[in-house]
């Protein structure tokens, strides 16, 4: 399924981000060796901070296993400022109805061989559908995207082969890059549609991905109070806000102030405060 994160929810999505930027590490730092900034595991670069908007694949379990960067080409865009050998001294092209697609990337550790869902050919061609239907419906006309010989080749048996190209294949890391051209229009986006099968509406609302990535958080832990002894009055306080809690980060928070007041007294200090060392959320 694809969530698109842009300026409107991108605040919301900061794991999802963290995952795809993780992603794109392995990918292009990793496997194809481009020379690209990754710090603490994550690849990001300054174009990820001109506000761009992000096509991303997520398994039923709402992890990331794709996703690619569109970017306005009227403004800074990778074919103009880092990507530029490939025009050999022509000028790039920037147009309002035109868009940048770039960081295509695919989790060939987590998916599956194949065409079925959960699969590399499946991610892929759902993200092509995506960010093809999404780049249609902002206006968007046609995309301009940097690519390899290896993904011009997926392209092409997908019924997404580019329309033309722009410049010369260059050599960039360890494989060689190229500009290509596609438009956003329903011929093509139905063709990678019949290649793959896939004929459902692939995107899922803010409210249903948030859903999914809940339920995949960790809830806390919270130990019986197996001693059975009587609550002190500032435990029997923390019982009533985890019970009075109304989400996980609520829940969170008081334990954060437990743990925080375990740390900042004494032992002599927190026997007074806590009674007898025990976690006694269930003593409510």
């Amino acid at each position: 399924m694809i969530l698109v994160v842009d300026g409107l929810n991108r605040h919301l999505f900061g794991k999802v981000l963290d995952e795809m930027f993780e992603l794109r590490a392995r990918v292009f730092g990793g496997r194809l060796g481009w020379d690209v900034n990754i710090e603490d595991g994550k690849e990001i670069d300054q174009f990820d901070h001109l506000d761009p908007a992000y096509v991303i694949g997520l398994d039923d379990g709402g992890n990331v296993v794709a996703a690619v960067r569109a970017l306005q080409t009227t403004g800074p865009h990778m074919l103009s400022d880092v990507f530029s050998a490939i025009l050999c001294g022509e000028a790039p092209i920037r147009s309002a109805t035109m868009w940048e697609s770039t960081r295509f990337c695919v989790d060939t550790q987590r998916l599956t061989r194949g065409k079925e869902k959960n699969s590399v050919s499946y991610a892929t061609c759902e993200l092509m559908i995506g960010s093809l239907e999404y780049a249609r419906r902002a206006g968007i006309q046609d995309i301009i995207t940097v690519i390899d010989p290896v993904m011009n080749r997926v392209l092409k048996r997908s019924n997404c082969a580019p329309y033309d190209y722009v410049g010369e294949t260059v050599p960039m890391g360890k494989v060689p890059a190229m500009a290509a051209l596609l438009d956003c229009t329903e011929e093509r986006i139905n063709g990678v549609r019949d290649f793959a099968g896939i004929h459902h509406d692939v995107f899922v609302s803010d409210e249903k991905a948030l859903e999914m990535l809940k339920a995949k958080m960790p809830k806390p832990q919270t130990p019986a109070n197996r001693d059975h002894k009587p609550l002190t009055e500032l435990e029997k306080y923390f019982v009533e806000q985890i019970n009075a809690a109304t989400s996980e980060d609520e829940k969170l928070a008081v334990l954060k102030l437990i743990e925080e007041l375990t740390t900042a007294f004494t032992a002599e200090q927190r026997t007074a405060l806590l009674g007898t060392p025990r976690a006694f959320a269930n003593e409510a």
